[in-house]
């Protein structure tokens, strides 16, 4: 009768020295494991220190900073990288973000600005981007000299957006032919004027030249205006207006000359 609770004991005993080891291991990972927590997660180990941007220009850290849901001093992996990078796209300047966690504990923000590429005139003097999006009214301190265009109303603008963007962007275009062709050089645009009706007319040049280029053929217009503009400055003479809108002879040029200087008016093909 004795026999039967020693030999309990005895593996009882035996099972106690076989886990004790394993006991006192899952207690130090346990221990371990509290530690890092209380490192990693409650203390500063993953504290944001540091929050960097790359390609600033016209916008600011600390406008970004003030829009960002994400401040030194949160945990870096509470970041969620897509959110951030949308509410720092809601600055005017700002087309693209790319957000990356770095270590030790930072936030590395990349930014592409837009580039203005022209004014339009929507009762006000609003930036447009070289995608054609007006994306900011403009204000002195933006200090930008660039084409204006008009003949776009507000409400035709708010109304009917999908049928003015194209005309927009037509713009632009010929301000990117314009330069392509030296003609900046010469005379740079101040203005383009858009009607739906009579086609696109154009301010170039410190005395303001008008060139009406009308509708279509833009290219074929260009190279005829070169031409024109040439052959007057070899003349000694002055160009006032020009025009290129000649629906029954679209190869004709006409030309009004500065008054000062020799005949009011040519035609050349």
């Amino acid at each position: 009768m004795d026999r039967v609770p020693g030999e309990r004991r005895r593996k009882a005993a035996a099972a106690l020295r076989f886990a004790f080891p394993f006991a006192v291991l899952a207690l130090c990972l346990a221990g371990v494991g509290l530690g890092v927590w209380r490192v990693a997660v409650v203390g500063s180990l993953l504290r944001i220190d540091e929050i960097r941007f790359e390609g600033l220009s016209r916008a600011t850290a600390q406008e970004l900073l003030e829009l960002s849901p994400v401040a030194v001093g949160d945990h870096l992996l509470a970041v969620d990288p897509d959110v951030v990078a949308a509410a720092l796209r809601r600055h005017p300047w700002i087309a693209s973000v790319e957000v990356r966690r770095r270590f030790p504990a930072a936030l590395e923000v990349a930014v592409v600005e837009r580039r203005a590429r022209a004014l339009v005139d929507l009762g006000a003097l609003y930036l447009v981007d070289e995608r054609g999006e007006v994306f900011k009214r403009a204000t002195p301190g933006d200090g930008l000299d660039l084409p204006v265009v008009t003949g776009i109303g507000r409400d035709e603008w708010v109304e009917h957006r999908d049928e003015v963007e194209p005309r927009l962007a037509g713009a632009l275009a010929l301000v990117d032919r314009w330069a392509e062709r030296g003609l900046d050089r010469r005379a740079p645009i101040s203005e383009i004027h858009l009607d739906a009706d009579y086609g696109t007319t154009l301010w170039a040049g410190d005395e303001g030249v008008e060139i009406r280029l009308g509708q279509g053929e833009l290219p074929e217009k260009l190279s005829r205006l070169e031409r024109v503009l040439a052959a007057v400055d070899a003349e000694g003479q002055r160009a006032e207006v020009l025009h290129l809108d000649n629906r029954r002879r679209p190869d004709w040029v006409a030309v009004r000359l500065s008054r000062a200087k020799g005949s009011p008016e040519q035609a050349a093909p």
